[in-house]
């Protein structure tokens, strides 16, 4: 009867420690809640200020260069022709920053900047592949 007595006492204080958890869970559970409604809001928020894909943007291009008065014949053959960047990716660029910055952003200017370490890095690549053996005549 004595080992009954000790063993219910147990199951008791085992039963509170686990109710007690639960009630600690509970309340992460409330907390979680109310954060995610926050970042839904803040969300929320933000696509609000983002201008949709349908408003057009206020990029104005670049005036037109004067045409020469006599014709001029080519020296060299054309350079390949720039790549622009459209209405669309600018919405794009600007909601991306606007969503990492959490404020509107502004595009004045986007440049494509190219630079030639890539393709230096892949040759040096390439070449470590290459097994180097020494010869002499």
């Amino acid at each position: 009867m004595a080992q009954t007595a000790k063993t219910n006492a147990k199951t008791k204080e085992q039963s509170k420690d686990l109710l007690a958890a639960l009630g600690e869970v509970r309340a992460q559970l409330a907390v979680l809640a109310e954060a995610q409604a926050q970042l839904a809001e803040r969300v929320a928020q933000l696509e609000g200020k983002v201008p949709s894909a349908a408003a057009p943007a206020s990029v104005t291009p670049p005036p037109e260069a004067p045409k020469p008065a006599l014709p001029v014949a080519p020296a060299a053959p054309a350079a390949p022709a720039k790549q622009e960047i459209g209405e669309e990716e600018l919405l794009v660029i600007s909601a991306a920053l606007g969503a990492y910055l959490g404020v509107r952003v502004h595009i004045r200017q986007v440049r494509l900047l190219s630079s030639s370490a890539w393709a230096q890095q892949g040759r040096v690549s390439g070449m470590a592949h290459i097994p180097y053996t020494h010869t002499t005549n």
